[in-house]
């Protein structure tokens, strides 16, 4: 499939809005939205923000350009107005996707945008890529967010992964205790 619009495979339920995969000309963008969703002041208007868990960035401009030109991976925006309001990553791994980077603008959290975001890379997933299962990892500390997943069907699987203390490109830990939770979800 095309980069592009993505219209016919993942139909937005929101008026004004549209689903399509990124290129190299929206990365600073979505930079931008990925890290006011989840670092800084301007994390806290929505309730995704790791501020009191994390500083320091989020992703670079660097990594989501890898993603954007990646031949396995797609990263989804959704623009409504004219602007960038939330977007994911998508990577094909086999018979399985992965989900990331996902991202809503914090003063439109709760108007339904995410939902709209995770079932259109749903779909993707599996109707692009065959892919019969969706994973992702969340910081295991965010019982809130594991829950909103868990209610749109992705189960806890008890495998965990390190943090990557020391690494600054996943931000600057402000509690010892972070590891990563698989999250899965059966697309078929």
């Amino acid at each position: 499939m095309q980069r592009g619009a993505l219209a016919s495979l993942c139909p937005v339920t929101t008026a004004e809005a549209a689903l399509r995969t990124a290129g190299p000309d929206d990365v600073s963008g979505l930079v931008a939205l990925i890290q006011s969703a989840y670092r800084g002041d301007d994390s806290r208007a929505g309730w995704t923000t790791e501020a009191d868990i994390l500083d320091g960035r989020r992703t670079d401009d660097e990594a989501v350009l890898a993603v954007v030109t990646d031949p396995d991976s797609r990263m989804l925006l959704l623009e409504q107005g004219g602007r960038t309001v939330a977007c994911c990553q998508l990577e094909r791994r086999g018979e399985h996707a992965y989900f990331g980077m996902f991202a809503v603008s914090p003063p439109l959290q709760g108007a339904g945008l995410g939902r709209t975001v995770l079932a259109g890379a749903e779909r993707f997933a599996a109707a692009h890529w065959g892919a019969r299962e969706l994973h992702m990892t969340v910081i295991s500390v965010r019982e809130d967010l594991i829950a909103w997943y868990e209610r749109r069907g992705y189960r806890r699987t008890g495998v965990m992964s390190p943090f990557p203390y020391g690494d600054e490109r996943f931000g600057v830990p402000r509690r010892p205790d972070l590891e990563f939770e698989l999250l899965v979800k059966s697309l078929g």
